[in-house]
């Protein structure tokens, strides 16, 4: 059957296409050449003269973000696939920018490129929102460890006597001294009486007399911590109200020990809510990089690290692994203590970032749901991880009924 493909070469300037005609996955005749910009009417020129060319295919290469307004311009009309740029690497010496493009095509017939997953547009909005939450998560901490050190400067050594600097505590007598109140005792009135340090220690911390330059930074910090808390819950209800149709995925992923709303919601913005692209559990940890590598030379495994992966996915099944090695009696926490003598810790917690990525394709992808079956699990700790969990998805906005498990549904 002959089919037309195209391969682009993109850049942030200009687009490099070659378009050959195909037959049984042989080149039929020589390729067409053509340069567009890529401005938004020059990428839609390129629509239309693809369209005339017949192509139902479209590979394209791109190290950076530019190419995503070509693919959106495309998606609705031809099959796309997007090359990770290493795997059309060009011989030395002999790199072209239209060369490039057909060596796409050519490898692309021989099944020799690695392709990336790129969702529908849909998850591609919940990618760009979850990510951007995730920055600003990262600034918060940046914005802690900042405040920290002025504070440090000013001699007042409240993060010493309260376990969260920026809680409701901290932040009251953090805006008190920038708004100038430098008496220690009137400062030490705002802690609340929750706190673990006496009213004593409070005082003796917050003795010193900051400068007027050290309330005027300390006041900037302020305003950006308030500017990102105000951002991040703006995010997490448009978030909620875009995943909304698939709260069901979310709530049943939430109920695994160490994840939570906020990472369920990370790991479906990734995956999909059923992780379609991935048709076994063993595809899906391979492409998140979670699985043990294989480089093999003489029948001999020179090396176990894993890929490299989806470094969004890593990095919160590393977060969720390191709170289910720590939930008492859970099933993982049994896993890890039970590998640790064996392999130390780096290696059993990536035993169980293994087994939790899995176990996050089993549930996406069948629609089940986790059971915790361990000997050990406390029934008391089950009711309250329950409620808490049933409390941050209502903040969300999700409806949330508390229901025994049915026995029949998967068991950990």
């Amino acid at each position: 059957m002959a089919t037309t493909i195209a391969g682009i070469d993109v850049h942030k300037k200009v687009l490099m296409v070659v378009v050959l005609r195909t037959q049984a996955g042989q080149a039929e005749a020589g390729p067409q050449r053509r340069r567009f910009g890529a401005m938004g009417s020059e990428v839609r020129q390129l629509r239309l003269w693809l369209s005339e060319q017949g192509v139902e295919e479209v590979v394209m290469e791109s190290t950076a973000q530019y190419w995503r307004p070509v693919w959106m311009e495309l998606e609705p009309h031809m099959k796309l696939h997007l090359a990770q740029a290493f795997s059309n690497k060009a011989p030395r010496g002999r790199k072209l920018d239209f060369k490039d493009a057909e060596r796409l095509v050519r490898r692309h017939l021989a099944q020799e490129l690695i392709l990336s997953f790129v969702p529908d547009a849909e998850q591609r909005g919940w990618r760009t929102m979850t990510r951007i939450k995730t920055q600003l998560a990262h600034e918060r901490v940046r914005l802690h460890n900042q405040m920290e050190g002025l504070l440090e400067e000013m001699r007042i050594k409240l993060s010493s006597v309260v376990s969260d600097l920026l809680g409701a505590s901290g932040q009251r007598i953090l805006r008190a001294l920038a708004d100038g109140v430098t008496d220690a005792e009137k400062l030490a009135a705002l802690g609340s009486h929750q706190l673990r340090a006496s009213r004593e220690q409070l005082i003796d911390a917050l003795s010193a007399i900051p400068s007027a330059t050290h309330r005027r930074l300390l006041a900037l910090y302020l305003e950006r911590l308030q500017l990102v808390d105000k951002q991040i819950d703006e995010l997490n209800q448009s978030i909620a109200a875009a995943m909304k149709p698939n709260e069901d995925a979310v709530m049943r992923l939430a109920e695994v020990p160490g994840f939570g709303a906020d990472s369920a919601q990370q790991i479906i913005a990734e995956v999909g809510p059923q992780a379609r692209a991935f048709p076994s559990a063993a595809r899906f940890s391979s492409w998140a990089g979670t699985c043990p590598g294989k480089q093999e030379s003489a029948e001999q495994n020179q090396s176990s690290r894993s890929a490299k992966g989806n470094k969004y996915v890593r990095r919160v099944l590393t977060e969720v692994a390191q709170a289910a090695v720590k939930a008492k009696g859970s099933h993982y926490q049994i896993v890890f203590r039970r590998l640790l003598p064996r392999l130390g810790y780096k290696q059993a917690l990536w035993a169980v970032v293994h087994r939790l990525s899995r176990l996050v394709w089993k549930i996406l992808h069948d629609g089940v749901q986790y059971i915790e079956q361990s000997i050990d699990r406390d029934p008391e700790a089950r009711r309250k991880r329950a409620a808490t969990l049933a409390r941050a998805l209502r903040r969300l906005g999700y409806d949330v009924n508390l229901k025994p498990a049915d026995p029949a549904l998967l068991t950990a």
